[in-house]
């Protein structure tokens, strides 16, 4: 099964000396790992593009947040205002 990775894998053409077995070898385990780091590469550049659109996004809604506070801040400053203007009915 590892052979069919780097190669067509049909097996009528397959080395008969010791060194082409060797060599044979040696080519089968770049292919799969020069395979390995392209995938690898790949799952990079996605992996860095969703981050940076999370990091957007996060950013976006954070700044939003920010707003809703400052909003809110605001209408509690005024009814804390209210309240303190009101005469104590409480004693």
């Amino acid at each position: 099964a590892i052979v069919t990775i780097p190669t067509v894998g049909y097996g009528d053409i397959v080395p008969t000396t010791l060194w082409g077995r060797i060599l044979g070898s040696i080519v089968i385990l770049f292919g799969v790992t020069f395979l390995s780091f392209l995938v690898a590469i790949v799952t990079s550049l996605f992996v860095d593009a969703n981050r940076a659109e999370l990091e957007e996004t996060r950013a976006a809604k954070d700044e939003e947040t920010r707003a809703l506070l400052q909003s809110i801040d605001g209408r509690l400053a005024a009814i804390e205002g209210r309240l303190g203007s009101m005469p104590d009915t409480t004693s």
